[in-house]
């Protein structure tokens, strides 16, 4: 039987760093949570109330603040290419690993890295990942969450019609993994992988070599499928 992976929790005073915030105005966020839907706590530590990260992150990446949403970068060369601080801070965020945490956290999200390099050594290889001016510039007119604060309904992308009948070896992304188990978006599937609630998905089959995404195969997808719902979903 295979064990769930335990959701990692944060306390106020590290989700107030990653947000460029403070521990009080987090606290703030919770205690208006029926208004604004900030997530329930997950644990309590002594005193200290703990979230689940990966909640907290995705709800802070579908409220956009009132300075991003006021936030104008900086003139540059729509073809110039930034590394993921510098995205960050192009973008208006505080924190300089944003942009690496939206990668990290939520597949689908953030758009793909224009370039990929790879560096280092054989023994020690890394890659640095760059977007384009103009690609961050198209996600800042996209982003989910604008729509909301600005009064308009967000219609979120309908999600693509793959086949279960095709190639058990194929390679699919989380686009189509989130269709073939009947997510309504790749967000809530991103979200649910991330919980540790997609057991048989926690190991990706392959990696992209342009920015590293996870890919299963269509067996292994439609085995996590076939899984009593109550392992599938939280």
């Amino acid at each position: 039987m295979t064990s769930r992976r335990e959701p990692r929790l944060a306390d106020a005073a590290e989700i107030a760093a990653e947000q460029g915030l403070t521990p009080a105005r987090i606290s703030g966020l919770y205690n208006d949570r029926a208004e604004n839907g900030f997530p329930e706590i997950a644990d309590m530590r002594g005193r200290a109330r703990l979230w689940d990260h990966a909640k907290v992150t995705e709800w802070f990446a579908n409220r956009p603040p009132a300075r991003l949403r006021e936030h104008t970068p900086p003139a540059r060369d729509p073809q110039d290419l930034l590394n993921a601080a510098e995205a960050s801070r192009f973008l208006g965020y505080k924190n300089p690993n944003q942009v690496t945490t939206f990668v990290r956290d939520h597949p689908g999200y953030f758009p793909d890295p224009d370039v990929v390099e790879e560096l280092g050594t054989a023994e020690n290889p890394y890659r640095r990942q760059l977007w384009r001016v103009q690609t961050l510039l198209d996600w800042m007119a996209t982003r989910p969450g604008r729509g909301k604060h600005a009064g308009a309904k967000r219609t979120a992308p309908a999600l693509p019609d793959v086949p279960v009948d095709g190639d058990p070896d194929e390679l699919l992304g989380a686009t189509q993994a989130a269709a073939l188990l009947g997510f309504k978006s790749v967000n809530s599937f991103s979200s649910s992988l991330s919980q540790g609630n997609l057991p048989l998905l926690e190991t990706p089959d392959a990696l992209t070599e342009k920015g590293g995404r996870r890919r299963w195969t269509r067996r292994r997808i439609l085995e996590q499928a076939a899984q009593p719902r109550g392992r599938n979903r939280r």
